[in-house]
């Protein structure tokens, strides 16, 4: 993958790789996620999000820039506007089967109804579809989501901004809401499986009595690399519960559920059983068959970084020497992992600043890769306004992608682990 040398080197704390700043004059950028790459299906451009401000909330219809940085000439470029989006995952950008088209989240400010835009960010054509995007399928094809506007019951900081009173409540088990698809060739969207289908089907079955007097909202979802069998995580609290608007309870309850790429063969891989002793995070393993978080195995809530298949079943420590943090992924050569670390953790060094690890399952060690500021003033006004590091694979599976708080700003940085993976 080539990256400009006009981009900046990164150099404070001495990073073990090559690390460049590809947002050096553009301020508040971040990109989207851990679980999805910025970077384009070449690996000439990278998709972004800018924020207007970095120091309040957003409101309802304010706009946040959708910004195209080329690796190769270190260009930075505007390319269209958003009203779709959060502090956390911004509009969640995604990229299409090419470089010629991007995926993003808008609101109509008229209606305060979703909308899924494609963009070609180099002639600027639009096609405005309904619903909303979390993630693309590998092939392009197909779009997943859970209700952006619902996601906002239990937390702060995911899905879209719009008025309170817009927000539709489930109680009870909905039929009429739960993961969404939508076909990014027709545009037509459908309820792929409801949030009822999901207590009624799946396996392990859900005791319902237990919550039939709740709120269940549907939150991350993702496809696994292959394509064939996506994870759909929910959220429920009891209905009579007292708890702050749109912020996280102590009481909230968690699904990680996977099913068939077309709806079929629910099944309960992390239930609120296993997720109530502590955890976060999940995501595919490169073979598609098992998943990857950080979880609290043994009640002494001590993160580990912990697999478990599709189905639930053989739920183990990845590696029980070394605790978990971050956002982890497992590299598609099954023998390192790389996460960061909120602010707050162990393995944070306590000063602002974060780790990115690279832990080698084979030698059973790890290294800080590269030291990152994440520290901002923005999280005195509330915690929704943190920075994440995100660190996601390119294309290549060579280059990391990864946000961090620089110079009194957002910025997105890359670093080069050709000579580690």
């Amino acid at each position: 993958m080539k990256i400009s040398e006009h981009f900046p080197a990164y150099t404070d704390f001495s990073p073990l790789v090559p690390v460049k700043c590809i947002t050096p004059r553009t301020e508040g950028c971040f990109h989207r996620f851990f679980d999805t790459s910025p970077v384009s299906p070449s690996g000439r451009y990278v998709a972004l999000l800018q924020m207007p401000q970095e120091h309040r909330l957003p409101e309802p219809g304010e706009a946040a820039n959708i910004v195209l940085v080329d690796l190769h000439t270190a260009e930075e470029r505007v390319v269209s506007q958003t009203c779709g989006w959060e502090p956390q995952l911004g509009a969640n950008i995604n990229w299409g089967a090419d470089d010629n088209s991007i995926f993003y989240n808008d609101v109509n400010t008229t209606t305060w109804e979703p909308l899924c835009v494609r963009l070609n960010p180099h002639t600027g054509e639009k096609r405005l579809m309904p619903g909303s995007i979390y993630r693309i399928s590998p092939d392009g094809k197909t779009i997943i989501s859970a209700c952006p506007k619902r996601m906002r019951r239990t937390q702060l900081g995911y899905g879209i901004i719009v008025p309170d009173e817009q927000i539709p409540r489930n109680y009870g088990f909905r039929d009429d809401d739960g993961l969404y698809a939508l076909d990014t060739e027709t545009g037509e969207r459908k309820l792929l499986v409801s949030i009822k289908d999901v207590f009624d089907r799946a396996e392990p079955s859900i005791d319902k009595a237990l919550y039939e007097h709740g709120e269940c909202y549907g939150f991350h979802c993702k496809f696994n690399p292959q394509g064939d069998r996506i994870l759909f995580t929910m959220r429920w609290f009891h209905t009579e519960q007292e708890q702050p608007w749109n912020m996280i309870s102590q009481g909230l309850k968690y699904w990680v559920i996977t099913m068939k790429a077309d709806g079929s063969d629910i099944r309960v891989a992390v239930g609120p059983e296993q997720w109530d002793k502590g955890g976060h995070h999940i995501n595919w393993y490169p073979d598609g068959e098992r998943l990857s978080m950080n979880l609290c195995l043994d009640g002494d809530k001590q993160l580990y970084l912990v697999q478990v298949n599709k189905d639930g079943t053989n739920i183990g420590k990845i590696i029980d020497s070394i605790p978990g943090s971050g956002h982890p992924t497992v590299h598609p050569n099954g023998r390192h992992i790389v996460t960061d670390s909120y602010e707050h953790e162990k393995v944070a060094f306590g000063d602002g600043t974060v780790p990115l690890r690279l832990i080698d399952l084979q030698e059973k060690s790890e290294a800080t890769i590269v030291r990152i500021p994440i520290g901002n003033p923005g999280t005195k006004v509330s915690g929704v306004l943190r920075v994440d590091p995100h660190p996601a694979w390119a294309p290549d599976n060579k280059h990391l992608v990864f946000n961090g708080y620089v110079d009194g700003t957002r910025r997105v940085f890359i670093a080069d682990l050709s000579g580690l993976v």
